[in-house]
Protein backbone atom coordinates (compact mmCIF):
# COMPACT_ATOMS: atom_id res chain seq x y z
CA UNK A 1 0.00 0.00 0.00
CA UNK A 2 0.86 3.51 -0.62
CA UNK A 3 0.82 5.62 2.92
CA UNK A 4 1.47 9.04 3.61
CA UNK A 5 2.06 9.87 7.33
CA UNK A 6 1.84 13.73 8.71
CA UNK A 7 3.88 13.63 11.60
CA UNK A 8 7.76 12.17 12.41
CA UNK A 9 7.40 11.88 16.02
CA UNK A 10 7.80 9.08 18.15
CA UNK A 11 4.75 7.59 16.72
CA UNK A 12 5.09 8.64 13.23
CA UNK A 13 8.48 7.59 13.16
CA UNK A 14 7.84 4.14 14.66
CA UNK A 15 5.06 3.25 12.65
CA UNK A 16 6.91 4.20 9.29
CA UNK A 17 9.68 1.89 10.36
CA UNK A 18 7.43 -1.13 10.81
CA UNK A 19 5.36 -0.07 7.62
CA UNK A 20 8.81 -0.20 5.78
CA UNK A 21 9.80 -3.66 6.97
CA UNK A 22 5.82 -4.75 5.79
CA UNK A 23 7.28 -3.61 2.24
CA UNK A 24 4.43 -0.52 2.18
CA UNK A 25 5.47 2.37 0.30
CA UNK A 26 5.90 5.04 2.79
CA UNK A 27 6.13 8.69 2.83
CA UNK A 28 6.21 10.92 5.76
CA UNK A 29 6.01 14.46 6.24
CA UNK A 30 7.77 16.67 9.76
CA UNK A 31 7.72 20.36 10.18
CA UNK A 32 11.30 19.60 11.85
CA UNK A 33 14.21 19.18 9.07
CA UNK A 34 16.86 17.30 11.28
CA UNK A 35 13.94 14.75 12.00
CA UNK A 36 13.25 14.18 8.78
CA UNK A 37 17.34 13.96 7.29
CA UNK A 38 17.69 11.76 10.32
CA UNK A 39 15.26 8.97 9.43
CA UNK A 40 15.94 9.41 5.83
CA UNK A 41 19.21 8.27 6.56
CA UNK A 42 18.60 5.44 8.98
CA UNK A 43 15.56 4.09 7.05
CA UNK A 44 15.67 5.26 3.33
CA UNK A 45 12.02 6.64 3.78
CA UNK A 46 10.63 9.27 1.54
CA UNK A 47 10.82 12.29 4.43
CA UNK A 48 9.01 15.65 3.42
CA UNK A 49 10.15 18.72 5.35
CA UNK A 50 6.95 20.94 5.67
CA UNK A 51 3.40 21.06 7.18
CA UNK A 52 1.21 18.46 6.24
CA UNK A 53 -1.76 20.73 6.48
CA UNK A 54 -0.86 22.53 3.19
CA UNK A 55 -2.19 21.68 -0.09
CA UNK A 56 1.27 22.28 -1.61
CA UNK A 57 3.27 19.68 0.75
CA UNK A 58 0.18 16.93 0.52
CA UNK A 59 0.72 17.28 -3.20
CA UNK A 60 4.83 16.84 -2.71
CA UNK A 61 3.89 13.47 -1.00
CA UNK A 62 1.71 12.57 -3.94
CA UNK A 63 -1.62 12.70 -1.52
CA UNK A 64 -3.67 11.60 -4.15
CA UNK A 65 -2.07 7.95 -5.20
CA UNK A 66 -2.65 7.36 -1.04
CA UNK A 67 -4.22 4.06 0.21
CA UNK A 68 -4.23 5.28 3.52
CA UNK A 69 -3.60 8.63 4.97
CA UNK A 70 -2.41 8.49 9.17
CA UNK A 71 -2.27 12.16 10.72
CA UNK A 72 -0.25 11.72 13.94
CA UNK A 73 1.58 15.09 14.52
CA UNK A 74 1.31 16.57 18.47
CA UNK A 75 -1.38 18.89 17.69
CA UNK A 76 -5.15 17.69 16.80
CA UNK A 77 -5.63 20.82 14.84
CA UNK A 78 -3.08 19.94 12.34
CA UNK A 79 -4.37 17.00 12.66
CA UNK A 80 -7.65 17.84 11.80
CA UNK A 81 -6.65 20.32 8.70
CA UNK A 82 -4.25 17.10 7.47
CA UNK A 83 -7.47 15.13 7.55
CA UNK A 84 -10.24 17.01 5.53
CA UNK A 85 -7.12 18.06 3.29
CA UNK A 86 -6.51 14.21 2.41
CA UNK A 87 -10.35 13.61 2.31
CA UNK A 88 -10.72 15.68 -0.62
CA UNK A 89 -7.89 14.46 -2.70
CA UNK A 90 -10.30 11.15 -2.03
CA UNK A 91 -7.98 8.68 0.16
CA UNK A 92 -10.32 5.89 1.11
CA UNK A 93 -8.33 5.30 4.31
CA UNK A 94 -7.85 8.53 6.78
CA UNK A 95 -6.72 7.81 11.00
CA UNK A 96 -5.64 10.30 13.16
CA UNK A 97 -4.02 9.97 16.49
CA UNK A 98 -6.65 11.96 18.37
CA UNK A 99 -4.97 13.93 21.85
CA UNK A 100 -7.84 15.85 22.90
CA UNK A 101 -11.83 13.82 23.03
CA UNK A 102 -13.23 17.56 21.80
CA UNK A 103 -12.06 16.88 18.50
CA UNK A 104 -13.63 13.92 18.35
CA UNK A 105 -17.16 14.98 16.50
CA UNK A 106 -14.97 17.08 14.34
CA UNK A 107 -12.61 14.15 13.10
CA UNK A 108 -15.80 12.46 12.42
CA UNK A 109 -17.74 15.06 10.38
CA UNK A 110 -14.32 15.19 8.51
CA UNK A 111 -14.78 11.46 7.23
CA UNK A 112 -11.91 10.36 9.74
CA UNK A 113 -12.32 6.32 9.41
CA UNK A 114 -10.61 5.97 12.19
CA UNK A 115 -9.42 7.55 16.06
CA UNK A 116 -6.75 6.30 18.12
CA UNK A 117 -7.29 7.77 21.28
CA UNK A 118 -3.57 8.03 22.33
CA UNK A 119 -4.82 8.82 26.03
CA UNK A 120 -6.97 6.20 26.52
CA UNK A 121 -5.04 3.55 25.21
CA UNK A 122 -2.15 4.42 27.38
CA UNK A 123 -4.48 4.67 30.28
CA UNK A 124 -6.00 1.57 29.73
CA UNK A 125 -2.59 -0.44 29.07
CA UNK A 126 -1.25 0.90 32.77
CA UNK A 127 -4.52 -0.37 34.08
CA UNK A 128 -4.27 -3.77 32.78
CA UNK A 129 -0.64 -4.03 33.74
CA UNK A 130 -1.13 -3.07 37.44
CA UNK A 131 -4.40 -5.34 37.89
CA UNK A 132 -3.95 -7.99 34.83
CA UNK A 133 -0.70 -8.90 34.71
CA UNK A 134 -1.81 -12.38 32.95
CA UNK A 135 -3.68 -9.94 30.23
CA UNK A 136 -1.62 -8.65 27.32
CA UNK A 137 -3.13 -6.30 24.79
CA UNK A 138 -2.90 -7.67 21.36
CA UNK A 139 -4.26 -4.91 19.02
CA UNK A 140 -6.86 -2.34 19.33
CA UNK A 141 -9.86 -2.95 16.96
CA UNK A 142 -13.04 -0.74 15.69
CA UNK A 143 -11.56 2.75 16.43
CA UNK A 144 -10.34 2.25 20.32
CA UNK A 145 -13.79 0.69 21.47
CA UNK A 146 -12.55 -2.60 21.66
CA UNK A 147 -9.18 -5.13 21.52
CA UNK A 148 -7.77 -8.30 21.19
CA UNK A 149 -6.26 -9.60 24.57
CA UNK A 150 -4.14 -12.78 25.67
CA UNK A 151 -4.97 -14.35 28.63
CA UNK A 152 -3.08 -17.24 29.96
CA UNK A 153 -4.76 -19.83 31.55
CA UNK A 154 -2.50 -20.56 35.25
CA UNK A 155 -2.04 -24.22 37.13
CA UNK A 156 -5.00 -24.79 39.42
CA UNK A 157 -7.69 -22.59 37.28
CA UNK A 158 -11.18 -23.42 37.44
CA UNK A 159 -11.53 -23.26 33.81
CA UNK A 160 -8.98 -26.38 33.05
CA UNK A 161 -11.05 -28.65 31.33
CA UNK A 162 -14.08 -26.98 30.76
CA UNK A 163 -15.35 -25.92 27.14
CA UNK A 164 -15.87 -22.84 25.59
CA UNK A 165 -18.86 -22.90 25.24
CA UNK A 166 -19.75 -24.05 29.26
CA UNK A 167 -17.46 -20.99 30.06
CA UNK A 168 -19.22 -18.48 27.76
CA UNK A 169 -22.39 -19.71 28.69
CA UNK A 170 -21.63 -18.96 32.21
CA UNK A 171 -23.31 -16.26 33.91
CA UNK A 172 -20.14 -14.46 35.86
CA UNK A 173 -18.26 -14.64 32.26
CA UNK A 174 -18.62 -11.36 30.17
CA UNK A 175 -21.45 -11.93 27.23
CA UNK A 176 -20.00 -9.74 25.45
CA UNK A 177 -16.60 -11.17 25.54
CA UNK A 178 -15.61 -13.66 22.71
CA UNK A 179 -13.03 -16.33 22.28
CA UNK A 180 -11.58 -15.89 18.75
CA UNK A 181 -8.19 -18.62 19.03
CA UNK A 182 -6.28 -20.80 21.56
CA UNK A 183 -2.20 -21.51 21.20
CA UNK A 184 -1.21 -24.38 23.51
CA UNK A 185 2.28 -24.02 24.08
CA UNK A 186 2.73 -28.10 25.00
CA UNK A 187 1.10 -29.70 21.75
CA UNK A 188 2.01 -26.23 19.51
CA UNK A 189 -1.30 -26.27 18.13
CA UNK A 190 -3.06 -22.91 17.52
CA UNK A 191 -7.02 -23.50 17.04
CA UNK A 192 -9.77 -21.23 16.28
CA UNK A 193 -11.82 -22.54 18.85
CA UNK A 194 -15.10 -24.33 18.58
CA UNK A 195 -17.96 -25.00 21.43
CA UNK A 196 -16.19 -28.06 22.43
CA UNK A 197 -12.87 -27.20 22.67
CA UNK A 198 -11.71 -27.83 26.23
CA UNK A 199 -9.33 -25.18 27.92
CA UNK A 200 -6.32 -26.63 29.70
CA UNK A 201 -3.41 -25.13 31.99
CA UNK A 202 -1.19 -23.41 29.99
CA UNK A 203 -3.22 -22.29 27.27
CA UNK A 204 -3.08 -18.98 25.37
CA UNK A 205 -6.52 -17.95 25.23
CA UNK A 206 -7.13 -14.87 22.88
CA UNK A 207 -10.29 -12.74 23.12
CA UNK A 208 -12.38 -9.76 21.60
CA UNK A 209 -12.92 -7.84 24.26
CA UNK A 210 -13.46 -3.89 25.49
CA UNK A 211 -11.28 -3.00 28.39
CA UNK A 212 -14.03 -3.06 31.00
CA UNK A 213 -14.90 -6.43 30.24
CA UNK A 214 -11.35 -8.18 29.72
CA UNK A 215 -10.74 -7.71 33.73
CA UNK A 216 -14.08 -9.59 34.63
CA UNK A 217 -13.37 -12.01 31.94
CA UNK A 218 -9.74 -12.66 33.21
CA UNK A 219 -10.71 -12.71 36.77
CA UNK A 220 -12.60 -15.54 35.53
CA UNK A 221 -10.66 -17.39 33.40
CA UNK A 222 -7.69 -17.30 36.00
CA UNK A 223 -9.18 -17.94 39.02
CA UNK A 224 -8.11 -21.04 41.00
Amino acid sequence: MYIVIAGAGMVGSALARKLLEAKHDVVIIDQNKETCDKLYAETGVIAIYGNAARIEILNEAAIEKADVAIAATGSDADNLACAILAKSFGVPRIIVRMRNPAYEKAYRLAGVTSIVRVLDLMVNQMIMEIEQPRVRRIVTIGGGKADIFMVIIPQGAKVAGQSVEAIARHPKFPSQCVFIAVYSEETEEFSIPRGERVIREGDEVFLISTAEDIKKAADFLTAG
